[in-house]
């Protein structure tokens, strides 16, 4: 039985570029001037960044571009306000820079959800359909992995799991699930890595939700349209 991994990793589903200017051109309708959809500690969120925000997420889970409601739109701004509290972390923890080994190594397992991207013609012609051009993909996507390694360094120290809480986990969820299955009993063992493991990922989810509720208290975060600040409901939508 598969034991499942990282599962905050969907809170980090895009990454930040953050544009210069307000004037951006639109293909349809000529230049216009971008809306403000949020700041963050000052740093502005446009319309673009979450139109963006929304082409990468639904590339890297292989999902349609209207499939989005307005509820999973608020919930991808609010991880564009999460990222950009995370971001401004970044600037006084000591990481090692991304490699570009790294980033292609991810590209290449997103390519294989799409059979047509088997070349290099089609990933580009994919790319296109979700309104991505290959420099912004790789740099949002070194923006998420980033992230990621941010959050470990600083909250997987943190997390200490006890064999109690493993052996709980195995009688309580994973014995029950297998037999659930019809599948072999596996003893505990064999399993107590993944188990501990994930029991960890649970872990450091929870600290993160907690850490970024912290950061948007410390803050300032205000979506313009809402006409108040968001509070703990981002941090409760990861």
């Amino acid at each position: 039985m598969r034991v499942p991994a990282k599962p905050w990793i969907t809170a980090f589903a895009c990454g930040i570029l953050l544009p210069a200017f307000l004037i951006v051109p639109l293909r349809a309708a000529g230049e216009v001037i971008d809306r403000i959809v949020a700041t963050v500690n000052g740093q502005i969120i446009l319309q673009s960044d979450l139109d963006e925000g929304m082409c990468y997420e639904a590339l890297v889970n292989n999902r349609k571009l209207g499939d989005f409601n307005d509820e999973e739109r608020r919930a991808v701004l609010d991880r564009l306000i999460d990222q950009e509290l995370l971001r401004e972390q970044m600037k006084s923890a000591e990481m090692a820079q991304t490699s570009d080994a790294e980033v292609a190594a991810r590209a290449a397992e997103i390519r294989k959800l799409y059979p047509e991207a088997a070349t290099d013609e089609g990933w580009k012609s994919v790319l296109s359909t979700y309104h991505l051009s290959e420099k912004d993909f790789l740099a949002r996507l070194r923006r998420q992995i980033e992230l990621m390694r941010l959050v470990d360094a600083q909250l997987r120290p943190k997390v200490e799991i006890d064999s109690k809480s493993v052996e709980a986990y195995y009688r309580e969820q994973f014995v029950p699930k297998l037999k659930e299955s019809g599948a072999s009993e596996v003893p505990l063992d064999q399993v107590s890595g993944k188990i501990r493991e994930l029991l960890t990922e649970q872990k450091v989810g929870e600290l993160l939700v907690s850490w970024l509720r912290t950061l948007r208290s410390e803050g300032s975060v205000n979506i313009p349209d809402a006409g108040l600040s968001i509070g703990e409901q981002g941090a409760q939508a990861q």
